[in-house]
């Protein structure tokens, strides 16, 4: 039996996925569970390429920054120092923020999602989530958080390409609702409400597979 958990945040830029991984790894390492919370793309050489095309220090076709993207979440995934498998393997519930649906739903605005998903079945047949979070919120209030005390915006951060990402991510849950467990959680709320709903869908997916049985109090 799995003694730990595989967690992915998604959604569109601004969408408070990096706040809410803090809140969920810290409430489950105060009730004592060992967690590792990582992102993509990773600080690799190869992510590390990757963010200097989105913020225009590289000029890159989109499909190279797919199979970048491709090749980043492999790298952690089987990197032997940090990667995902061997902290699960270690017994840490793993929490990243952002996995390969951002892929289906960013690159699939360029090409074919058919083709992104293939580009990234490896990284599938490795270790798919036990839940995918998609936080929702509109491609206007993900503008104005990513304007707010910022001088510029990064690649792919216009809203005309925000609203195709958002179609593209729901278009890509509805492809993959056999194979992929995902709960969509309104983003327009605040961060406290949106943990509380976060935390019931953890809870389900625990319950579901009889782990992280809740500590008795004396």
């Amino acid at each position: 039996m799995k003694k730990n958990l595989f967690i992915a945040f998604e959604g569109i830029d601004g969408s408070g996925k990096s706040t809410q991984v803090k809140l969920l790894r810290d409430r489950l390492k105060k009730e004592g569970h060992k967690v590792y919370a990582t992102f993509e793309p990773t600080d690799s050489p190869i992510g590390s390429i990757i963010k200097n095309i989105f913020k225009h220090r590289i000029e890159a076709d989109h499909r190279t920054i797919a199979a970048l993207f491709a090749a980043d979440r492999l790298d952690h995934l089987l990197n032997k120092t940090n990667g995902i498998l061997k902290k699960f393997e270690e017994g840490y519930t793993v929490i990243t923020d952002r996995y390969y649906f951002s892929s289906y739903a960013y690159h699939s605005v360029h090409m074919s999602m058919d083709w992104v998903i293939e580009a990234n079945s490896l990284s599938a047949d490795l270790l798919r989530p036990d839940l995918n979070i998609y936080i929702d919120i509109s491609p206007e209030i993900s503008m104005k958080r990513l304007n707010n005390g910022r001088s510029s915006t990064e690649l792919y951060e216009t809203t005309e390409n925000l609203y195709s990402v958002r179609k593209k991510y729901l278009e890509a849950f509805e492809k993959l609702k056999e194979k992929e467990k995902v709960s969509i959680i309104d983003g327009d709320q605040n961060a406290e409400l949106i943990s509380a709903n976060i935390w019931k869908e953890f809870v389900k997916i625990t319950k579901r597979q009889d782990i992280y049985a809740r500590k008795r109090t004396t």
